[in-house]
């Protein structure tokens, strides 16, 4: 991670001006005569962000500003991505083209003029798409127009799975003036030894330097002189390693660069030991020595219109991923490379990044000018992540090696030159040691790239394949780089922001429009979630939605809820083979049922609460074992030792059975245990009707981790049996208390067994929601916001009369 010497005010202020002309009907920016049309462009920013004018590939766009170049030093103006062919002039002189969006331009600024006029052309993509370029080996599923294939650029808005988006054209990244200095092309490098950290800076220094000195924390370094290529490597004694939030301290170190008594560079950096080890079908993800189970999701653009958001958006977005327990997010091949600041932030809150390179389920070209395109493309990324401790693995592509393994193409046909060697050796020179997977998903021991219990993985068996939930236990997914795949409705407020009411859902084209589906496929993802519904709960979606349509996006939510459960709490159990899953997607692009966990404005969905609580770095949760009963899953991610008890309670149909029972624990640093009820209970209970002696006697099990100190360190409800069908009234109650500004206590009870209790509020953010409530019991959450008053109701999917919170 680094900051220019130079702030980007410069370029901050610079005012740029869009236009558009058919495709090749202009060559230079002084045939742009007087009846041009400009108008205000957002830079950064994609073309839609500005104007809808043209769709966005369709037409040739030009960008113009002015930029200041008075006094004598010397300046240059980099653009940090135009998508996607592109020439720029500076004066009317040509100066710089480029034909990949992921690959910054530079352009000297000459002095002493007062002010300089710069000209961007933007090709257009759909006349590059008519010439005839060689075919492919085989042809890609997710795209129409094979032709992108040797294109570099985002097949975001490209491909229908995404939803209508448009395409990224234009200066979709930042522009900055800064002034050359004497050190360029600034790398950093950060790696762990033992306490032991060593920092490996490189850089171009222009002109000789007498004094060149590192600074890394409280740390001085001098660094030899001169001119030319500086490379050198100190090693900072005994260091703080860096941690995802959920295993530690994310801690970081800042560093300049000084040369002659100037700022050269600046930024922070992390040390710490990353490895994605696979061994035949099994992998193991560790950092600094010690397993981690990663989870997470695969991340989008927060706006996808104009490609960029600013700092503060940023780190909200992210402050809720880490709060929620998530320590991983995966930035897929089919979208973009990030902006700095998102990078710099998840280290700061300790998230790891699974990256991809952009490339998806396309043949990539293997001739030399594309794949020197590649490199200067990595390069580019690699300076923006050197020294950053986030980075976690770096792989080929999503699912460049999946689709023509689905295809059937021979293996001996499937050899990619960029996958098995141009990415990994300039990982190598640039950032050694980084793990590194030929694609997402992929296998080392030989089987098919399709194979979900091999390598890494995308498992979507309880999703778009309509298997059952158990086929999670039989499954073995390893490492599922995305998996559980829906269509997740928003929430009931949300829906009605966004359509009005729930009637749309199902069959309003509006709503429609936002449901992913695969290209050519005769089903969409909502049909999946219905599948669900129809399976877990034994009811008619289809029927429901025609009496109750708000009824039936409540089952919809709380089937892809029971999805969640059922897997994750089987990977991360102990003894779990399985290292990481990720979801597909964190957040929807577009408003509507998207595959987000969170819906286009950031909102949590359903699913995100049952991924929440069993995400947490101290967790609690039940697992059902058939003949060998209920067993408490136990887990401790945090770098300190926790002691203390599990208590669990049984619960009749109105209340607790008997009193608490417990047994003491002692979970270590980074460890998981299990522990079956039977033995916290102290006898043979059949809680869970596996046996089936008689009627069913139990409803739910509360079970508790309590600290040494009498707190409760986390607890889960689970309740008995397969269905809870739906009555009047299970007795739901919900009262709220002003804890302080802007912060309320909220308690909810009820009666009787709550199957997914939602709590639905006017404009408060909830601690927990759709979770389920013993007989009897109650839980106490957090209500935050700006409201005065807290409005709102509690429900629950097994009760039709609702609770307003008082």
């Amino acid at each position: 991670m680094r900051t220019d010497r130079v702030s980007d005010a410069h370029a901050a202020q610079l005012q740029w001006s869009v236009t558009s002309v058919s495709p090749g009907s202009v060559d230079h920016p002084d045939e742009l005569d007087g009846d041009v049309v400009w108008t205000p462009a957002l830079v950064p920013g994609g073309v839609a962000a500005s104007t809808v004018a043209s769709p966005p590939d369709s037409v040739d766009w030009w960008f113009t500003t002015t930029v200041p170049a008075s006094g004598d030093s010397a300046f240059v103006l980099t653009f940090d991505g135009i998508a996607t062919h592109a020439t720029v002039w500076v004066d009317g002189i040509e100066s710089a083209t480029t034909t990949s969006m992921f690959v910054p331009v530079s352009v000297d600024i000459p002095t002493g003029h007062g002010r300089v006029q710069v000209t961007v052309r933007v090709d257009s993509m759909d006349a590059r798409l008519k010439k005839r370029t060689p075919r492919g080996r085989w042809r890609s599923s997710l795209i129409d127009r094979q032709g992108l294939r040797h294109e570099r650029t985002s097949l975001l808005g490209r491909a229908p799975v995404y939803g209508q988006v448009p395409p990224v054209v234009g200066l979709w990244r930042s522009v900055r003036l800064r002034e050359r200095g004497v050190a360029e092309d600034i790398r950093v490098h950060a790696t762990l030894s033992g306490d032991d950290g060593t920092v490996r800076v490189r850089a171009r220094l222009t002109s000789p330097a007498d004094s060149v000195s590192l600074r890394v924390g409280e740390h001085d370094f001098d660094l030899p002189g001169g001119e030319g290529d500086l490379d050198v490597t100190v090693t900072v004694a005994d260091v703080a390693p860096w941690w995802p939030h959920t295993h530690g301290r994310p801690a970081l170190y800042p560093w300049e660069l000084d040369v002659d008594g100037r700022v050269e560079g600046r930024g922070s950096l992390g040390f710490r030991q990353v490895e994605l080890e696979q061994s035949g079908a099994s992998v193991t993800f560790s950092v600094n020595g010690t397993r981690v189970f990663a989870r997470g999701g695969c991340w989008v653009p927060l706006d996808p219109v104009r490609m960029w958001v600013d700092s503060d958006t940023l780190r909200a977005e992210l402050t809720d991923v880490r709060d929620a327990g998530f320590n991983m997010v995966r930035v897929v091949g089919t979208m973009v490379y990030e902006q700095p600041e998102f990078w710099s932030l998840c280290a700061e809150l300790g998230i790891l990044v699974w990256q991809d390179v952009m490339f998806a389920t396309t043949d990539p070209p293997a001739d030399p000018e594309f794949l020197d395109a590649v490199r200067r493309e990595l390069d580019a990324f690699f300076a923006i992540v050197g020294g950053n401790p986030a980075l976690a693995v770096v792989s080929g592509g999503s699912e460049t090696q999946q689709q023509p393994t689905m295809l059937g193409v021979p293996s001996d046909n499937q050899r990619m030159e960029l996958l098995e060697n141009v990415i990994p050796d300039h990982l190598e020179r640039r950032l050694p040691g980084t793990p590194y997977v030929t694609s997402s998903p992929s296998s080392t021991s030989g089987e098919l790239h399709t194979h979900v219990g091999d390598g890494i993985a995308h498992y979507f068996g309880v999703g778009g394949y309509l298997r059952p939930l158990s086929d999670v236990r039989t499954a073995r997914v390893r490492f599922a780089a995305e998996c559980l795949a829906f269509a997740v409705p928003p929430e009931r407020r949300a829906v009605d922001a966004m359509f009005g009411s729930a009637n749309v859902a199902g069959h309003h084209p509006d709503w429609k429009a936002a449901i992913p589906r695969d290209r050519g496929s005769s089903w969409d993802f909502e049909d999946v979630r219905d599948h669900y519904v129809r399976d877990i709960f034994g009811v008619d979606p289809h029927l429901i939605r025609r009496d109750d349509s708000e009824l039936y996006l409540d089952y919809g939510r709380a089937a892809v809820c029971e999805a969640v459960q059922s897997a994750y709490s089987h990977w991360r159990r102990a003894n779990s083979e399985c290292a990481g899953a990720l979801v597909l997607t964190l957040r929807d692009l577009v408003p509507g049922a998207g595959w987000g966990l969170r819906d286009s404005t950031g909102t949590p969905k359903a699913p995100w609460y049952s991924l929440a609580r069993l995400s947490s770095p101290i967790c609690v949760f039940v697992v059902d074992d058939g003949l060998d009963g209920l067993t408490i899953q136990v887990a401790n991610d945090t770098g300190e030792s926790v002691s203390g008890d599990l208590r669990a309670v049984l619960h009749g149909t109105t209340g607790p059975v008997g009193e608490p029972a417990e047994v003491h624990i002692d979970l270590g640093p980074h460890t998981t245990d299990s522990v079956s009820l039977d033995r916290v209970l102290g006898s043979f209970t059949d809680a869970n009707h596996a046996y089936r002696f008689g009627a069913q006697t139990y409803s739910a099990v509360v079970v508790e981790l309590v600290g040494a100190d009498g707190a409760v360190l986390d607890q889960a409800t689970h309740l008995i049996g397969e269905r809870h069908p739906r009555q009047n009234d299970v007795g739901l109650s919900a009262s709220a208390d002003n804890v302080g500004p802007g912060e309320w206590s909220l308690t909810v009870s009820s009666r009787w067994a709550a199957h997914y209790v939602c709590v639905d509020t006017d404009g408060m953010e909830v601690s927990d929601s759709w979770f389920h409530l013993a007989p009897g019991a109650e839980r106490v959450l957090t209500l935050t916001g700006s409201k005065a008053k807290v409005s709102g109701h509690v429900r629950a999917l097994n009760s039709i009369k609702r609770a307003q919170i008082s």
